[in-house]
């Protein structure tokens, strides 16, 4: 191989996976730093298609990945959060903000790469603060994405001389369409929309591409970032189904609009360019901006009929849980306590169902090892969560509002069965872990175990069941029995565990399948303990919650 030809692979190759990497350390810091934040601020402040574009690009630009916010919005159709409506303004906000990134790689300062890196570096080892570490993590990807970018663009120079790369310049150009595939394919390799326009970003800085040839590129590139949303839907609910064919439509849509008026489009980009006097870098990364404005404006009326589309192509029903608080309305808080309360059970019960739900997957889990149940879990267990930050909050307004005593005592039972509750979520989470570790790590669980363990899971089951349905009627029969069989679990979690000694002792069972089995009855013994709380306070006896 020509030694310049090798310089040319090796350091294009290298830059871009410095660039890749940057890119991704930088993301994941910034998803660290906000944490559960993401979720939170796409969940509330979604309220309509328009609220969506902004909640879109607002979290695209915080994690500067559009890949990203588009998988956590098809999570939250498929958990029953958002709409397809409010998906859809979702997915048009983070097509806007992952422009931002181009903007960024548009001011010059990959001369200063390294010292940032080393600056992220020393954030990164001599700190023992998480929230420091993390922010270590996105100044050192963001100086390995200016570095790679550096070397990505070294690579690149001799290819303006090079006549065979002219040719294929040439043809893009006469070749709109060729381009469009190109870029396509590109994105599609390298699962980066934002790594493509850095790529070209850098071909145009080299004068290796023209203007006329990188916009079809450009183009192509966001129709090739659509697969991770294809992705992420895949072994999902139809809503996730439909959320990311949204996404595929709106980009393609878009790129077959803007490549009628090509000509008129590069126009403006040049005048763009002679006005504002951008580097080649700049002039790309507004190319970007204009396309992604520009289609947001055009699709943003018809975001109705794109959803109704979209529901023709992929039908089905979608049988999802609603998720949402559904009964707790702040106005009754003030004008009738008594009804607030009410309210309030009512989604207290509910969040009851989805306890049991949650207990019914995890079992399904365990069973059978399929990843669309643990999903599933983890999806209710998030709901639980949800219903538990909403209903506290709701219960601790009604405090201070004037009730009876015996409206107080209720409000203190229902306080007290939420936290039961939310621990019940907790412990068939930690269940579904112990099974992921099971699977990852290949370990047998014996037949005799998987007896016990079904025999155990089926009396927990039936044992919360029993504690939500005391809680509802009010029934103290039903509350004594739960009591009785919370005996049973915790005399059979005692006798499961001397069964698994005398396992472990006959070699019949391995110290890992022993972890795993042991911890998922103790999972399971708490969870009885959460449901015998919730009877006793039926019972108004005073517990002290686990």
């Amino acid at each position: 191989m020509d030694l310049d030809v090798q310089k040319i692979i090796f350091e294009f190759i290298g830059g871009l996976g410095i660039f890749l990497f940057g890119i991704k350390y930088m993301a994941d810091g910034l998803q660290k730093s906000a944490g559960d934040k993401l979720r939170d601020i796409l969940d509330r402040f979604t309220t309509n298609p328009f609220m969506g574009v902004l909640a879109g690009i607002f979290v695209t630009v915080l994690i500067q990945s559009s890949s990203g916010t588009t998988a956590l919005t098809v999570g939250l159709v498929s958990a029953g959060f958002m709409s397809l409506r409010q998906a859809i303004g979702v997915i048009m906000g983070a097509n806007i903000g992952t422009t931002v990134t181009a903007f960024i790689i548009g001011i010059k300062i990959d001369e200063y790469a390294l010292p940032i890196i080393a600056v992220g570096a020393v954030l990164l080892f001599f700190f023992k603060n998480h929230k420091i570490q993390y922010l270590g993590q996105i100044v050192f990807g963001f100086g390995a994405l200016f570095f790679g970018l550096k070397t990505m663009g070294n690579g690149l120079k001799p290819l303006s001389e090079l006549q065979a790369f002219a040719d294929l310049t040439v043809s893009l150009s006469d070749n709109p369409i060729l381009g469009l595939v190109v870029g396509t394919v590109f994105t599609l390799i390298v699962q980066s929309s934002t790594a493509a326009i850095g790529v070209l970003q850098q071909l145009y800085q080299q004068d290796a591409i023209e203007l006329s040839a990188a916009l079809p590129v450009l183009i192509g590139d966001n129709i090739g970032t659509t697969v991770t949303a294809v992705l992420a839907a895949i072994g999902t609910s139809v809503a996730a189904k439909r959320a990311a064919m949204s996404h595929v439509m709106f980009n393609v849509i878009g790129a077959i609009i803007i490549m009628i008026f090509l000509i008129p489009f590069q126009i403006f980009i040049e005048y763009l360019q002679a006005t504002l006097n951008l580097n080649p870098a700049m002039t790309i990364a507004f190319a970007h901006g204009s396309y992604n404005v520009a289609n947001v404006i055009i699709q943003f009326p018809f975001i109705g009929l794109l959803a109704l589309i979209v529901t023709k192509i992929i039908p089905g029903e979608d049988h999802i849980m609603e998720y949402k608080a559904k009964h707790l309305d702040p106005i009754f808080i003030e004008q009738s306590p008594s009804l607030a309360l009410g309210q309030a059970k009512e989604e207290v019960l509910r969040m009851g169902e989805f306890s049991i739900a949650g207990l019914e997957t995890s079992h399904e889990y365990l069973k059978t090892g399929t990843s669309k149940y643990a999903e599933k879990t983890y999806q209710i267990e998030d709901a639980i969560n949800n219903l538990d930050r909403k209903i506290t909050d709701y219960l601790v307004k009604l405090s201070s509002s004037s009730l009876t005593d015996n409206e107080s005592e209720e409000h203190s039972v229902l306080m007290d069965t939420v936290r039961d509750i939310e621990r019940i979520g907790d412990h068939f989470e930690n269940v579904v872990e112990l099974v992921d570790y099971q699977i990852r790590n290949k370990v047998e669980l014996t037949e005799a175990a998987e007896v016990d363990l079904e025999e155990m899971f089926n009396l927990t089951i039936t044992t919360v069941k029993e504690a939500i349905e005391s809680l509802k009627t009010n029934n103290k029969e039903l509350a004594n029995d739960v009591r009785k069989k919370e005996d049973q679990i915790d005399k059979m979690e005692r006798s499961l565990r001397k069964k698994h000694i005398i396992r472990m002792n006959e070699g019949l069972c391995t110290g890992q399948a022993g972890i795993v089995f042991v911890d998922i009855i103790s999972n399971l013994e708490r969870i009885g303990d959460h449901a015998v709380n919730i009877a006793e306070a039926v019972l108004g006896e005073d517990h002290e919650s686990l």
